[in-house]
């Protein structure tokens, strides 16, 4: 009885200390927030990411409503409802095709090269590419086969300048900062993203799908010049020797770019806590793109009747983007898996919601949350790319890791249309639901994930190392 009594006793003490610890933080939350506000002034006081912060978002501006003044010059150009879709489908297609064919090698130039260099390359690059669209709509001579050229070029661009842009934030800032730098930086585009559809509609209405491609165009060419302007260091000059070479002799050519290649992917197998948060993606990711890009609108103008619903849940995504960005500056997760669950579980909500036929309301609010999760585990992965893997191999992490989550998408887009005819669009979609609460609940059991931790401030560590874990 004494030692219930006791345990008790000891609850209580720890009720009280847990309220008064409750009250402290949220006293404490004001302090936090001046806090990393005081934080995102002193990011933009460094010079080097100020110009790449402008620069990407004032690029984004611009590509916020380039897709979708493309489309519609497309289908201007090709006045036949017939074959309108068709000619739709060419042109993203062949934006689309060299990103995914060409990321390996833009991860080995963006390692090999000055990666701000690499992103003048690619902004002047589209900037022409674009300029030469807007001259083939304003004369006239515009053909089908010019806009999906000139796709193909901003594609190809694509493909070099990304990873090059996810690694170079990680050099434009001291290593303390870099957790912080890449979140405030995702909020910065997601806020313009949350608005860039929209606004682009209405000015195509206004001034023409013409003109707003002109606009990409311009938006390219300052950014390339706000990026000469930050002299980034190359990612490193030493290289391991290959196997075989003669000591001091360095593969050249072609030769060297395959072992740069192959070093990409080996960096990827050797790490399993990598393999398995690549896996991972790469099971979600296609379920997902199916969800939002396909059963959604297709559930919209079936059984809500017509497209309004679905482009109310779309604002609501990318509104829950910005927000999640938000919490993610402010809240600064430590341990990687319950971020991973979190966002998985997020990601199966509007699926469940549609397979359960909830009302308009309730899908609208899924879908926000999904774009919160979406985003808390997006501003975990680049930190933790940057942590835990060397500076001149960061690029073909980014890219290997992209790369492998791209891959299954065109295969899913392709079978969710047999399986949505065989099975019916609501058993697709719940069967979606459930394959993500299932990936959901997977990664604590893995222990190499359930022990990973990301560390925003850790001077002086030696980059590749093992991942910091935690019991």
């Amino acid at each position: 009885m004494a030692f219930g009594l006791k345990e008790r006793g000891g609850r209580a003490r720890a009720r009280r200390v847990s309220g008064g610890g409750s009250g402290l933080a949220v006293a404490a939350a004001p302090t936090m927030l001046l806090g990393r506000l005081q934080e995102a002034r002193t990011l933009l006081a460094l010079r080097p990411y100020r110009l790449l912060f402008t620069a990407r978002v004032l690029s984004l501006t611009g590509t916020a409503v380039a897709p979708i003044a493309l489309a519609f010059a497309v289908l201007q150009l090709n006045g036949r409802p017939d074959r309108q879709a068709g000619s739709l489908g060419l042109v993203l297609a062949a934006g689309m095709l060299p990103r995914i064919a060409l990321l390996p090698v833009g991860g080995v130039v963006a390692d090999r090269f000055r990666r701000d260099r690499v992103l003048v390359a690619t902004n002047l690059t589209c900037a022409l590419a674009e300029a030469v669209t807007v001259v083939l709509l304003v004369t006239g001579a515009a053909r089908l086969w010019h806009l999906a050229a000139m796709s193909l070029l901003c594609g190809t661009a694509a493909a070099f300048a990304m990873p090059a842009s996810e690694s170079l934030v990680a050099h434009s800032v001291p290593d303390s900062l870099r957790y912080p730098a890449t979140v405030l930086l995702m909020a910065a585009q997601n806020s313009v993203k949350v608005g860039g559809p929209a606004l682009g509609g209405v000015l195509i209405a206004v001034a023409g799908s013409t003109w707003l491609i002109a606009w990409d165009a311009l938006t390219f060419i300052a950014s390339a010049v706000l990026l000469a302007r930050i002299g980034s260091a190359p990612a490193s000059s030493r290289r391991p020797r290959t196997a075989g070479a003669l000591p001091g002799r360095e593969p050249a050519g072609l030769i060297r770019f395959l072992v740069d290649l192959g070093e990409g992917w080996i960096d990827l197998r050797s790490r399993p806590w990598l393999c398995l948060l690549v896996a991972h993606a790469a099971f979600v990711a296609p379920i997902w793109m199916v969800g939002y890009q396909l059963m959604g609108p297709l559930y919209s103008a079936r059984h809500l009747g017509g497209a309004g619903p679905w482009g109310k849940a779309m604002a609501a995504f990318a509104v829950g983007l910005l927000a999640g960005a938000a919490a993610a500056f402010v809240m600064r997760p430590h341990r990687v898996w319950p971020v991973v669950c979190a966002s998985t579980a997020a990601q199966a909500l509007p699926l469940g919601a549609m397979a359960l036929r909830w009302p308009v309301p309730a899908l609208i609010g899924a879908t926000a949350l999904a774009g919160v999760g979406t985003a808390l585990y997006a501003a975990l992965w680049g930190p933790l790319l940057q942590q835990e893997l060397p500076p001149d191999r960061l690029s073909r992490a980014v890219a290997n890791s992209a790369i492998a989550q791209l891959l299954p998408i065109p295969a899913a887009y392709l079978l969710a249309g047999p399986a949505t005819h065989l099975f019916g669009p609501r058993t697709v979609m719940a069967a979606g639901a459930l394959a993500l609460t299932l990936a959901a609940v997977l990664p604590p059991f893995a222990r190499r994930i359930r022990t990973l931790t990301l560390i925003p401030s850790r001077p002086g560590k030696a980059a590749g190392r093992t991942p910091r874990q935690t019991a």
